[in-house]
């Protein structure tokens, strides 16, 4: 009996490095996939692991040798010139992340090929990442943690976040995640997005061209934007001024989407009342950069939706579920818009 081809799997996993993925030695444990978690993971489907072979890489060491061959790749970069030329089987590619910013513009991009995200999987951390930071602006935590910094003993007094107005502005699974356990404590969600369709728990939805009508209304201002084009710069220093002086901001989004240097002017001022900040342009941030000493402002290392330990066994059970589909030749789900970019 003629053996029939396997499906390549080609991984790439990438050792840490500053201003790339992961950042540093602890993300590279968390996010490497080997052989062993492919074995887990297909566990339950020998039907599948007996059509795939998996080549687990590092980096480029071997990518060009072994994506000649390779049909599918799951990885979070990769160098995308002449990509139809150095895989010519290449049907499919998984990004580990939810956003796909780095491969932009998807130009790159042959008819045919397929790219998907891992959007969604780790929505329920984001969601409890993002309840924390609504709860820390509530009750003054960016200023009591400013004032601990300074050595001063305030009475910073609050209450609870029922009554209060959050604009959320992306409401994804990231976004939709932290609305549904904020509504539950009683605050008033508008969503903003680019359709203005509705979302579960929100008041009200507005398109993104009308964000302006909201902005002033915002007690806490929530970003979870992928980075595109019509995101870039959206809250910028007009936008920034609609807010109250008493508003506070969380961005677990990206960076592109918000003036920093505005929101770090404002915070100086005090026409803002905190921030709570996850994403950067360049990670790690720099030493000597100005966020580190702006009063009222939490950094996070990008950590709002990334499980500790579970990270890739989450995006592994969502890429077996479309390794299935496409074996079946069926709809893979969590597919980007290469115009969109997202």
């Amino acid at each position: 009996m003629k053996n029939i081809k396997k499906i390549k799997i080609h991984v790439k996993n990438n050792h840490w490095a500053p201003g790339s993925f992961p950042t540093d030695e602890e993300g590279e444990k968390n996010f490497t996939i080997t052989k062993d978690d492919f074995d887990k993971a297909l566990e339950k489907f020998p039907e599948v692991k007996e059509k795939i072979e998996i080549f687990i890489d590092w980096d480029e060491e071997n990518f060009n040798s072994s994506m000649a061959n390779s049909d599918i790749l799951l990885t979070w970069n990769f160098p995308t010139s002449n990509i139809k030329k150095i895989a010519p089987n290449l049907k499919w590619i998984h990004c580990v992340s939810a956003g796909v910013e780095h491969l932009l513009p998807l130009d790159w991009m042959f008819d045919g090929l397929v790219l998907t995200n891992s959007s969604g999987v780790h929505s329920k951390k984001a969601g409890e990442y993002g309840l924390m930071s609504v709860l820390m602006l509530q009750n003054h935590m960016t200023k009591i943690i400013t004032n601990q910094k300074n050595k001063k003993f305030l009475s910073l007094f609050s209450n609870p976040i029922a009554g209060k107005t959050i604009v959320v502005v992306g409401t994804g699974s990231l976004g939709s995640s932290m609305i549904k356990l904020v509504a539950s404590l009683g605050a008033n969600i508008i969503g903003v997005n680019r359709k203005g369709g509705m979302v579960e728990a929100c008041s009200k939805v507005v398109t993104t061209d009308k964000i302006d009508s909201v902005l002033p209304e915002a007690d806490i201002l929530y970003l979870a934007l992928p980075e595109t084009s019509e995101t870039k710069n959206l809250i910028n220093r007009k936008r920034l001024d609609l807010l109250k002086p008493s508003c506070g901001i969380v961005n677990i989004g990206r960076q592109s989407a918000m003036d920093y240097e505005t929101l770090c002017e404002k915070l100086n001022k005090g026409e803002l009342a905190g921030a709570i900040l996850d994403v950067f342009t360049h990670e790690p941030i720099e030493s000597n950069s100005k966020l580190w000493n702006t009063p009222n402002l939490v950094i996070t290392p990008h950590v709002s939706s990334d499980d500790h330990g579970s990270y890739v066994k989450m995006t592994l059970d969502l890429f077996v579920k479309n390794l299935k589909l496409f074996i079946s030749n069926k709809e893979l789900v969590n597919k980007i818009d290469k115009n969109l970019g997202y």
